[in-house]
Formats: C-alpha cells, structure tokens, sequence
C-alpha cells in the first residue's frame, strides 16, 4: 500500500479543521498552488512547476500528488511530482509527445491512472497512460468534432464529459471507454463558445462557463433540469477561459483581467480572488480530496485481462478493453500486433504511417533520424522495410530505407550517382528496387540491398517521376513530366516500351496500378483530375476532377485510391471506381509528398519465378511477360550460360552520333549495350582509359570533352573552353594525358586526364587535323589532317 505523500497529508488535515481549498492553476510560464484565506489580503502563491512554455490544461492525481499538464508551443503533454518545498525545480516526465497541435483540455482518471485530452486541431479526443509509450495510447472521439476544449471525467460511473465551441457548439458525453453507442449531446441551445467544464460529484450535476453570452449554467449528467446559475457582466465575466468548483463555490480565470474569480452559489455572492503580482491564469483544478472521490476499478485488477489500455465504462462490467491507435481488437481482450494494411506517406523531414485496420486515420511519425528531404516511398513487405528517395541537398541525394518498427536499422541503399530520384518501386518479389531519377534521366534498378545496380532505360527520358510494377505480369509504368508529358510502360528490362498516354496531360504526378482489374490511375496536378485506363492506355475515363487543387502521391490499394494534396496539405481516399465516398483522412500537414498504400505482409500465393529460391540468375532476376529473364549490372555482361555475370576482356566501343554503345568481341550475341550517359548531342572521337575503366569522348555540337565509367556513373565534362570542332582524341592511360586535335582552330593539344595543366602541342601549318593516336611504345602522336593537302604527320609526346 502507497503511504499517502506530505501533502496529502496536509490537505486531509485542512479538510477537518476548516474548508480552506488549495486552487492549482496553469499560468503560461509556470503552475501554482494558491491557498484561500478569507480574501482580505493578497495572497501568495507557490510555484510547483517552472519554466513551462504556454501551460493551458491541467489537472492531477491526489494519491500521487502528481500534476500533468499540456504546453500548446511544446505540443507535448507532461507530468511532475508536487513538492512545495522545491520551488518549482522538478524533473518533468514527457507522457505525450508526439501528434499533439493544440492540446486545450486535459483531465486526470485518478481511479484508471490514465490521461484523457482534447485537441482542437486535430480534431480528437485521446486517452494514454502514464508509460509514455505508444502502444498505452488511444484516439477515442475523432467524427463530429470541430472545436474540443475542455473535458472533465466520472471515473466511478464511466462518463467523459466535454465542451466543443465549433461551428455547432455543444456539451457532450460519452462512456470513458469511447464506445460511440453512449455517445450523447447534453446541450446544444443558447451556447456559442462553452470554454470551462467542472463537475460536482455528490449531485451528479456539470457546470459550464458560456464566454460568449456571459453566464455560468448547470445541468445534470443527462442533459436535463438545465439551471442558470450565473448570469455576468463586463466587470465579472469578461472572458471566462476555465471553472473549476468546491463546496458550493466555483472558481474561474479570465484571459482578459488574467485574474480568478470566485462565486458562492449559495449567496449569490461574487468576487475577484485577490493574489500577490502578475498573472496569466489558464486552467484551475480546486485541489483537495472531494474533488478526486475514492473508487474501485475492475482494471485494477490483472488490468482487467486486457492486453493493452483497459477504460472504465458507462455499463456492467464497467471496463473494456481498448487497443492502441491504429490497431484491431482480434477478440473482446487481446489487441492485434501488427497492422495488417497502412498507407505511407513521405512529408519531406518526416515519414508518416497511417492505419487502415481502423476508421480514425491518426497520422504517426515513424521515428526515424535520417529523414531529411523524402519525395517517394514504397514497401517491402517480406522484410517490413520501407525505402524512400531523400533529397538532402543539392550534393548529397540517396535512396534510403529502415524497418517500420524499431529497431529500425536504417541504411543507405543508393548514394553515388543519384541526381533528382523522384519515384521509387520495390520488386518484392524479385527483390530489387527500381527507381526514376529526372537528374539524369534513367530509370535504374538494383538490387534491394543497392548492388548490382544496372541503367534500365536512359533515352527519351525528360522528366520521369512516378514508377509502379506489375509484378505478376513484369511490366513497369512510369510517368514523365517534361516536354512532352506522357505516361510510358516497357518490360522491367526495359524492352518492349511504349508511350500509353499522351494527351491531355501536364503534370502527371502520382500513379497506381490495379493488377487484379488490370487499370492504370493517375493524378495531373495541373488538369486538377484523377483518371484510369486500361493497362495498354485503352478506355481512358475521369475517375473525379472535382475539388483536387494540387495532388501529389497517389496510391491504390483494394478497393480505394489514396492522395496527398500539397495546397489542401491533406490525405483523401475515395472509391477506385468512380472516385465517389471521397474522405479527408488526414488534414492540416505540411509537406506531403508521395504516398503507399500497402498490405504490410506478402499474400501467402507469392511465388514469382524471380523468387530468390528459383531464381537462376547470379546478379538480377527480372520478370517479363515472356518469363523471367537474368541481367547484369552496367559494365558486366551475361556470360554463355545465360544466367551469370561476367566483366568482358575485349569489347568494342563505337559512337552512334547521341550515344555510346559496346560490344562484345568475346560472344557471338551481338546485342550492343547502351552506356547509360546524359546529353551526348554528337559524340564524335572515343577512347578508354584501361587503368581505371573510364571512356573519353568529344561532343562536337557542344564543343566539349567528357568523361564517365563504363557504367555512365561519374559523367563529368573535363574540357568545356576554347573548343571548336574536337574531332580526335586519344588517351595516353601511362602518363594519365588526354590528346586531342581540333579542325576548327587548327591545333593539337594536351591536357592532363581531369582537364588541368593544359597546353597547345601543335599550332603551325596545321590544316583540319583530324583523327589521332597515341603510341605509348613509341612515344609518339600520330595525326590525320584533311586540308588541302591530306597528310598523315606524327611528333613526339611533348609535340
């Protein structure tokens, strides 16, 4: 048994030698305790609590001598032990910290050891225990609130009763334990902004502050034999915030006099409670035994056999068990542990998980550290990972990924080489990660794990956003937004593409497939409309365009389509079919980017030919309509076996006036592969530098000199200036030179690899020169020339 503390022990004291109640009250910066004397003096007040940023509610747990209390700027809720003779210096214990934004009401269970709140912008009414811990908290009330503000509670009879001074204001109630069934308006007529809430236990009676109108009224717990009790002035009720009562006198603060009042509803008799120097009042709680009556819980007992928050009720057995937010009751005690479908959503510093197992929709963070800049996302399922694109800054952009439970284990997956990843995908099931990158214009896929990363497609690319996969056909859909926006589908190795959709679209951001019906969604933020087609972009129709100022992520998962919308900075859902039975799930976040909705576990028919157990393939498995076909990273090609990877010894490099191919001397295929390089306009000469792998070439319509691996990774212009028609070029890979000749301004120059220590070797009686070589043997550069008189000519590697 709990010795009860000093302070207890001191009220219990006062309550038999004379009815002098302690008032506890929120001010802003600080809380204080204030005991009434007969009013003739100013008294003193003690600070409990200090360095506090905007307190607004509060209430406590006697027994405990414990106060909790909510800071609107801190947008947390916390709790201290009272101790008078601290002055205010205690250790403040975090409850709830997180999906808080305007905490205004706040009342303490002292029977269940539970918090319950009000919060006027997200619109909700939520219950935690002391833990601090997520899975002890719960959203309750979330439909029909417009402005919540305060609530007061009836452990021992199961009631919550609070004030809403929304555009329907009212005072209602409803079972502790949030069953909607005892939901119930109390009243609703000749009210406009019913700030404070108390209630007297021995009557069963509630009172109510009406700022607006300026009176104090009272009714009983079911609404009726509603009383004026106080009708105000400019002088008494100016702006009445909270009201708190004790043996027939109530007490209230006023924002606009920041002073407490109080009435004695017997005599009629009001008056200013006279304090020692400056206030700001919010909350006030009379603090004292017969405000918090003894009782018994069934919860007290083995929790009620519940596996998580256990809450009193209006009805025999007087609890029930409730789950965490978010989760599913599988039977009347046990929660579930999991969720089984959430939706994603990125918000640039943030990564926000929302269930769909329950109808509230309450926004989570997931805590993650390193979130900076998250534009797309997806999910793996089998690892219950999620990835997202992060685009941190200018020089440092990745695509990450981390469990969705703790501990999160998060890694980079691909850092190098990522420009502007704008969409991501997850082959779940042939475990790899495709992703769009509108910075360098490829569409790229590696395995999930960021190896074996191979260039899928790099031409005709302008502005590529959005990717989803069929992962039972092997098709990839992607949009792009550029010049000439459409929306594109090939195999997921990248052949057989083609443009589906390219009318009458501007910015089409977000899209979705529905592999079971075989249609393809999609949002244009700039035509405001959602639309779908068949897969082949056949039977296009307008799913809505109504009310859709700016969607961005878009997502579809059973018989829903999911979006977030960055002017209305909200998440909608509505009917896949016709948009109809459209809801704002969640609203008032800034930020939000691209959204998944996803079942977080594989369905059990998941056996794909690209499965890891009956994949052939050494490197990457993809799917294709035709069957499952093997790939290898850029630079590598599939050796004879068809299904392994090997680095070629000899291969052939040409130039095809916008682009660099090889070859293989080696194999007999002759497939030629793309090198995966951006803004070639007409690449002219060619080399390699065999030390460290990296191609040479000339662009004669930009007039410059570039460099990148065999991969297309490190793509970097090394001779912009003084260029005119670059029509040789050659590597001297001993010395680590670069040799090039000019025909436009008649020179052959030399510069070392990266473009620096650069000098002309050859200027006079030079006409066109043309092709050239280096002859490290020798020491030598031979050039053609194409002038009037055609010569072959060589000169030392000094010129």
């Amino acid at each position: 048994m709990m010795l009860p503390s000093p302070l207890l022990l001191l009220l219990l004291t006062l309550a038999t030698i004379a009815t002098r109640p302690y008032i506890l009250f929120a001010n802003r910066k600080d809380i204080r305790l204030l005991e009434l004397t007969d009013n003739k003096k100013r008294a003193a007040t003690n600070i409990i609590v200090k360095n506090l940023e905007d307190a607004a509610a509060l209430d406590y747990f006697l027994e405990e001598s414990r106060v909790c209390w909510s800071e609107i700027n801190r947008e947390v809720i916390r709790c201290a032990n009272i101790d008078p003779r601290v002055k205010g210096k205690v250790t403040k214990e975090d409850i709830v910290t997180t999906g808080l934004v305007k905490p205004e009401g706040l009342a303490c269970d002292w029977v269940g050891n539970k918090i319950y709140w009000t919060d006027s912008d997200t619109k909700r009414i939520e219950v935690a225990g002391l833990s601090g811990l997520e899975s002890d908290r719960s959203v309750l009330i979330w439909e029909d609130l417009d402005l919540p503000r305060s609530i007061s509670l009836a452990p021992e009879q199961g009631f919550m009763f609070w004030t809403d001074w929304g555009e329907y204001p009212r005072i209602e109630r409803c079972g502790m334990n949030g069953d909607l069934d005892t939901r119930k308006v109390l009243v609703d007529s000749d009210i406009v902004w019913p700030n404070g809430l108390t209630l007297d236990y021995a009557e069963k009676r509630l009172f109510w502050l009406e700022a607006k109108l300026g009176y104090i009224a009272s009714t009983d717990w079911e609404g009726n034999n509603r009383k004026t009790i106080f009708v105000g002035d400019k002088t008494t009720l100016p702006q009445p915030f909270a009201i708190t009562m004790s043996a027939g006198v109530l007490f209230w603060t006023d924002w606009e006099t920041n002073a407490i009042y109080s009435y004695n509803i017997t005599m009629d008799h009001v008056e200013k409670v006279k304090v020692r120097g400056k206030l700001s009042p919010m909350d006030i709680r009379v603090f004292e035994p017969t405000r918090q009556p003894p009782s018994t819980s069934p919860c007290s007992q083995s929790n009620g056999g519940c596996s998580h928050l256990c809450l009193a009720a209006p009805y025999p057995p007087h609890y029930s068990c409730r789950c965490p937010t978010g989760y599913k009751l599988t039977n009347t005690t046990t929660c579930a542990t999991t969720n089984s479908a959430i939706l994603l959503v990125a918000a640039r510093d943030s990564i926000i998980k929302v269930s769909l197992d329950t109808p509230d929709y309450t926004d989570r963070v997931v805590s993650l550290h390193s979130v900076v800049n998250s534009i797309a996302i997806d999910y793996d399922p089998v690892d219950g990972r999620v990835y997202w694109t992060d685009l941190e800054d200018d020089h440092k952009q990745s695509i990450r990924s981390a469990a969705l439970t703790s501990p999160h284990n998060e890694t980079d997956v691909v850092t190098r080489d990522v420009d502007h990843p704008d969409g991501v995908a997850v082959d779940w099931k042939g475990r790899n990660l495709f992703w769009t990158d509108s910075g360098t214009d490829r569409i790229e896929v590696a395995r999930l794990d960021g190896t074996s990363r191979r260039v899928v497609i790099s031409e005709d690319l302008d502005e590529p956003r959005s990717i989803v996969l069929d992962l039972s056909q092997g098709w990839m859909f992607w949009s792009d937004w550029g010049k000439n926006p459409r929306i594109e589908r090939a195999w997921l190795d990248g052949r057989a593409r083609e443009v589906i959709i390219d009318t009458e679209l501007v910015w089409p951001n977000g899209i979705a497939l529905d592999t079971e019906g075989q249609k393809l969604y999609w949002c244009d933020a700039k035509m405001d409309r959602i639309e779908m087609s068949g897969v082949d972009g056949s039977g296009r129709v307008v799913v809505s365009d109504q009310d859709l100022p700016h969607p961005f992520g878009f997502s579809l998962l059973g018989d829903f389509i999911y979006w977030t919308d960055w002017q209305d900075r909200n998440i909608q859902r509505a009917e896949k079919v016709d948009g109809s039975n459209r809801i704002v799930m969640v609203s008032h976040l800034d930020d939000l980017m691209g959204a998944k909705a996803v079942l977080t576990s594989p369905p059990s028919s998941t056996s794909s030919p690209c499965s890891p157990s009956l994949s052939p393939c050494s490197h990457l498995c993809l799917l294709t309509p035709p069957g499952p076909v093997c790939a290898c990273p850029t630079g590598h090609e599939l050796a004879k076996d068809n299904s392994s990877c090997l680095v070629p010894d000899a291969f052939l490099l040409y130039t095809r006036r916008d682009d660099i191919r090889r070859i293989s001397i080696e194999r007999d295929t002759g497939e030629d592969i793309l090198i995966p390089l951006k803004g070639v306009v007409e690449a002219s000469a060619l080399d390699y530098d065999r030390l460290d792998g990296r191609i040479y070439w000339s662009d004669i319509e930009l007039k410059i000199i570039s460099r990148a691996f065999l991969n297309g990774s490190a793509q970097e212009v090394v001779v912009e200036f003084g260029l005119d028609y670059p029509r040789g070029l050659a590597v001297d890979w001993m010395a680590g030179n670069l040799y090039w000749t000019d025909a436009g301004t008649g020179r052959v120059e030399v510069a070392k690899l990266d473009g620096s220590s650069r000098r002309v070797l050859v200027w006079r009686e030079l006409d066109s020169p043309e092709c050239l070589v280096v002859d490290t043997e020798g020491e030598k550069i031979v050039w053609s020339s194409w002038g009037l008189e055609p010569v072959i000519e060589r000169a030392g590697l000094d010129g």
